[in-house]
Formats: C-alpha cells, sequence, structure tokens
C-alpha cells in the first residue's frame, strides 16, 4: 500500500474508511509486483492498482465486501485455461492479493496510518503486516523505522514474534526491498506457519548528472520520469540554470569533483558523466569509481574512451575499479538525437538495476521480469 501513500495518507487522515487491496506474491509473468496497491474508500472512490486492468473489477468488489462486513481476505487470481472469460490474468501469471480493511475502530489503522504518514514524506519505513496464520492475527501491523527505535504497533501473539518480525523488516528497509517471509507464530522457524508482507518505503533514488548540456536536459526528463531525484551539477554558471533545466530537483553549480565530494550518495544512487571533458572527467570518475554507487557512466566517443581510460591508469585507478564504468555510456540502440541518447542512457540504468540483460525479448528464452536479490539476512551475535 505504501505505493499510493501520498493520496491514501490524505484519505485516513480525512476519517474515511477504507480498504486496501494488496499484491502480496506473484508467479509467473504479471503487471505489477509484492506491494502494488489499490484502495477504495466508502464511497466507492479507488485509487492505485494491482494487475493493470486484469482483475481491478473483481479486486474492486472484494475491497467494497471488506468495508461493509470488516474482514481480511487473502485471494489467488490466475489465468484458467479451461475459461478464458473467468476472472484472472490474461497474462498467464497468479498474484495473491490480501484485501485489508482500514475502519476507524481497527486497532492496526494508527500504525498503517503512520506508515502511510513516512511514504508519502519521502522517509524511509518498512510496515509487516501477518499475510496468512491464525485468524486472529491476520492483518495485524508492526512499523520499522531506520533509525533503531523501538518498533511502532505488533501482533499481540508472543514478544519473540515481534522482536523476530522486526529484526526482518529492518533487512528488507536496507535493502530498499518488498516481498514476503515465512516464520513460526512464536517467532522461531519452528511452530504454526505465518506469512508476513514486509513492504519498504524508501526516499527515492538518486541521479547526478554532470555536463549542463542538451542531452543532459533530456536525461533529467526521463530521469524524473523513472522516479529519480535528479541533480544537474555543472562548473560553468551560465549552462547550470533552472530556466534550461526546469525538471531537475537539483541545480548544483560547482566542479563535478568537489561537489561529489561533499554530496551524499549511497548503493542506489547513479551517476551520468556527460562533460566529456578531461579536465572534468578525470578527477570527477577517479573519485565515482570508487564510491559504493549502483552505476557509473561516462558520454564520449570510443576514441574518447580509450583517452579517458589511460589517463584515469595514469592517476591511480585500478582495472577492477575501471570495470565499473560503463563507457561509452548507455545501451546501443542507434540513438542520435538527445531523447534517444538519454532513452539509451536509461535503458542501461534500468538494465543494471533489475538485472536485465539488454538484448529483445523477441525469441529469448530469459524471464520477462527478474526477481530481485533477497536481503540479506539480520546477524545475529552469539552470546559471549
Amino acid at each position: 500500500m505504501l505505493d499510493i501513500a501520498e493520496e491514501l495518507y490524505r484519505w485516513v487522515e480525512q476519517g474515511r474508511d477504507v480498504a486496501v487491496a494488496t499484491v502480496v506474491a506473484v508467479g509467473g509473468s504479471a503487471p505489477h509486483g509484492p506491494g502494488a496497491a489499490l484502495a477504495v474508500d466508502a464511497d466507492g472512490t479507488a485509487i492505485g492498482s494491482v494487475s493493470g486492468g486484469c482483475v481491478e473489477g473483481a479486486v474492486y468488489d472484494l475491497c467494497r465486501q471488506a468495508l461493509e462486513d470488516g474482514e481480511t481476505v487473502l485471494q489467488r487470481f490466475g489465468y484458467s485455461d479451461e475459461d478464458a472469460f473467468a476472472v484472472g490474468l490474461t497474462c498467464g501469471g497468479v498474484i495473491d492479493i490480501l484485501v485489508t480493511p482500514v475502519r476507524a475502530a481497527d486497532p492496526a489503522r494508527p500504525v498503517l496510518a503512520a506508515a502511510l504518514r513516512a511514504a508519502a514524506n519521502g522517509r524511509a519505513a518498512a510496515l509487516a503486516r501477518i499475510v496468512s496464520g491464525p485468524r486472529e492475527l491476520t492483518g495485524r501491523a508492526l512499523l520499522v523505522h531506520p533509525d533503531a527505535t523501538a518498533p511502532e504497533g505488533g501482533f499481540g501473539a508472543h514478544p519473540e514474534l515481534d522482536r523476530t518480525v522486526a529484526a526482518e523488516a529492518a533487512a528488507f528497509l536496507d535493502a530498499g526491498r518488498t516481498g514476503t517471509l515465512e516464520i513460526g507464530a512464536r517467532g522461531s522457524r519452528c511452530g504454526s506457519p505465518l506469512t508476513v508482507l514486509v513492504e519498504s518505503a524508501v526516499p527515492p533514488p538518486r541521479m547526478i548528472v554532470f555536463g549542463a548540456i542538451d542531452f543532459a536536459s533530456a536525461l533529467v526528463r526521463i530521469g524524473t520520469f523513472l522516479g529519480y531525484r535528479v541533480t544537474v551539477c555543472d562548473a560553468r554558471p551560465v549552462f547550470a540554470t533552472k530556466a534550461r533545466f526546469p525538471q531537475a530537483d537539483e541545480i548544483v553549480v560547482d566542479w563535478p569533483h568537489r561537489y561529489l565530494e561533499r554530496t551524499e550518495v549511497d548503493g542506489r544512487t547513479v551517476l551520468c558523466v556527460l562533460t566529456h571533458d578531461a579536465k572534468f572527467d578525470i578527477p570527477l570518475l577517479r573519485l565515482a569509481l570508487r564510491l559504493p554507487v549502483a552505476y557509473v557512466g561516462a558520454m564520449g566517443s570510443r576514441r574518447t574512451h580509450l583517452d579517458r581510460d589511460e589517463r584515469l591508469r595514469e592517476v591511480g585507478v585500478t582495472a577492477r575499479e575501471l570495470a565499473r564504468l560503463r563507457s561509452p555510456i548507455g545501451l546501443d540502440l542507434g540513438a542520435r538525437t538527445p531523447e534517444e541518447t538519454a532513452l539509451s542512457i536509461a535503458s542501461e540504468i534500468v538494465a543494471n538495476r533489475r538485472g536485465g540483460t539488454g538484448a529483445p525479448l523477441t525469441g529469448a528464452r530469459t524471464p520477462i521480469h527478474h526477481d530481485p536479490a533477497p536481503p540479506p539476512k539480520p546477524r545475529v551475535d552469539s552470546p559471549a
């Protein structure tokens, strides 16, 4: 539900009773992954989507029913070869959807509201909800913040269950991942099993575009479209202006390497070096290739790349560090215009982020959707 947090939080703040349908698990090909949500209020207004249209009508009806009877429901939708007109996914996949009423008297409402508030304000948080297990636990929620404060809410079943789920949710949050986990009702790996959905809300990843050129303007637009918080940095104040980059979240006038030294980056940050000028490129890339960022790409011809590669080696950049550099930047789309080039760069960023190959899907035997890597398990220190 955190993917529709901004609008849904307004509804909750207005005191509306709502029902929220959330994708819990996906099998095969499906339009949306875990965490995608559709919400319906008591007036019948709907926001969000769980299937891109395939089963929206049936899920809408489940939400209306949940508002009436207050019952949490887990429903599976799939494609039936026997009845092609039955409610299901035409893409052939299977999705499990949790439908939860969020009414004024529901004990989980304050926790859900806190999670929506955090996500709507761009703060990191992980919301854990019991999807399947004992009826009295289904739909209960626990909220974890990244600052290691005590979690909000809980399941009220066993203290160890809350502690274990909180630790697991923190690991999901560190990875920025949404998915399910199986756990015992008492927080161990034994006993009656529970399925817990963990949704992670994290601030938008950063895209930093170095070089205030026409190609950068197109890249800013597509970066914003993909959900990045986009910064444009250039040492030349005449070019680095809001008028030239109205969709950028931030314009910085500074030498690129000096700005990169003082700004915050993380494992989701992408760096696009479009300056193709050695006096900017070399000190910038020397630093960038040593930072724990998701992507470093640099624009230029193959001749420029070879010259830049040699200059970087001369200033001490290792072969292992150079292997991280995507240069010439982008995928081979035959791009010529700034917009086509921006699409080429964005395509490489998405492929790198999602584990794609960049090869045509026609005739390929690879999955259309690539599963994200599982989050690291929380470390459990043994007693001294």
